[in-house]
């Protein structure tokens, strides 16, 4: 697919290869440039390391969602069929906002 790059610099990704992706508006990415070639992934969540007892567990550095059992369990019946991964909390199925933008 073919992309074009404006003015300011910004690159629209097509829809397609977003939701192929699990690419969501808002979402950080990082993005790099390896061999002439510019990839774009996810950008890992900030966690903080806190001392429970004995061990040492990653927690979100900012609020995450609340992961139910029913989330789980239609994540589970998505990934069987092959489907792409659930939008985040407070995205349409598409990955859009409420402005519409593609």
């Amino acid at each position: 697919m073919k992309s074009t790059i404006d003015s300011a610099g910004r690159l629209v990704i097509p829809k397609a290869i977003r939701r192929a992706a699990g690419l969501t508006a808002n979402m950080a990415l990082e993005v790099r440039c390896h061999e002439g070639v510019i990839e774009i992934e996810p950008a890992p969540s900030p966690v903080v390391l806190e001392r429970r007892g004995r061990f040492v567990i990653a927690t979100p550095a900012r609020p995450a969602g609340t992961l139910t059992s029913e989330t789980v369990e239609q994540t589970r019946r998505r990934v069987r069929r092959g489907e792409t991964p659930e939008p985040e909390i407070g995205e349409s199925e598409t990955g859009e906002r409420e402005t519409g933008e593609a």
